[in-house]
């Protein structure tokens, strides 16, 4: 008798086991697992929302700051509760000011390789949010040959040092330059990227091909020394960026000096550091 509950017993335990064992299979097979990890690493900076979808932002800090931005994408389907994997998308992020609005540079999203569910692009903000100023962020898309949009109003933190500027060329015509990289200087032959777009209108803001950047970086704090081994910024067409080796030989506060010469060799900005001079008027800003 006590054999026979005992075996009663264990083959409610077993029962029970599998009942939980098909319940979280189930559960797992209903979720949707094409996305869990695909932002892994990445924080996520706002989210937009309309009636059919919801649109999630990321990069690797969680904030919009002034210059360049990295910025990623999910489509999520409010219906389904799923994210889209074949969208096409396009942004435009507008500077409303009291008597005008512009937007900035930027690229157009597309899909990261290797993910489903992920779109990539950027866009380098200018300015901050300013008192009766303010970015907003417009995203179309079309899934299935539906157009949808989605706009809100978005926050923009000001970088601590200066990592964009946007001046008047000797040539009437307005520059932008970003630095894109190094994101984490190191004490070495660092790749330095800077992206240079031109004005166009203010809604338009192309990338400058073929121009170059001299390089000069500097050490205010140390006597303005330089440091060797720096080459200039040079146009790359694969990825419409300029590229260079910068040097950084210490830690702490640099100035990258540049001069920007058009196709002709003319200078359009910027001037030769020297004793007397000791600072370009076109610079960006490091410090590790």
């Amino acid at each position: 008798m006590k054999l026979k509950l005992k075996l009663k017993h264990l083959l409610s335990i077993l029962l029970i086991a599998l009942l939980t064992i098909s319940c979280s299979t189930d559960d797992e097979d209903n979720m949707d697992t094409s996305s869990v990890s695909e932002v892994d690493g990445l924080t996520l900076i706002q989210e937009l929302t309309n009636s059919t979808h919801r649109i999630e932002l990321y990069n690797t800090t969680g904030e919009f700051k002034t210059g360049y931005n990295a910025v990623s994408l999910r489509v999520k389907d409010l219906a389904t509760n799923t994210y889209v994997e074949d969208a096409e998308l396009s942004w435009m992020p507008v500077m409303q000011m009291p008597t005008m609005q512009h937007a900035c540079p930027m690229s157009s999203p597309t899909k990261v390789i290797d993910k489903n569910t992920v779109y990539s692009g950027y866009i380098i903000y200018q300015m901050t949010n300013l008192d009766g100023e303010g970015w907003s962020l417009t995203v179309d898309y079309t899934i299935n040959g539906n157009d949808y949009t989605v706009s809100d109003t978005i926050t923009v933190i000001q970088n601590h040092n200066q990592n964009v500027l946007s001046f008047l060329g000797a040539d009437d015509v307005r520059y932008i330059v970003a630095l894109i990289e190094p994101s984490t200087p190191k004490i070495a032959i660092n790749t330095l990227k800077v992206g240079l777009f031109k004005m166009e209108n203010m809604m338009s803001f192309p990338v400058v091909e073929n121009f170059s950047l001299t390089l000069d970086p500097r050490m205010p704090g140390m006597g303005n020394h330089s440091s060797p081994n720096n080459t200039n910024l040079i146009y790359n067409p694969s990825d419409g960026v300029y590229y260079a080796d910068l040097s950084l030989t210490m830690t702490g506060y640099w100035v990258l000096n540049l001069k920007l010469l058009n196709e002709n060799s003319e200078v359009l900005k910027g001037e030769e550091v020297t004793e007397e001079h000791t600072q370009s008027s076109l610079y960006l800003e490091l410090e590790f």
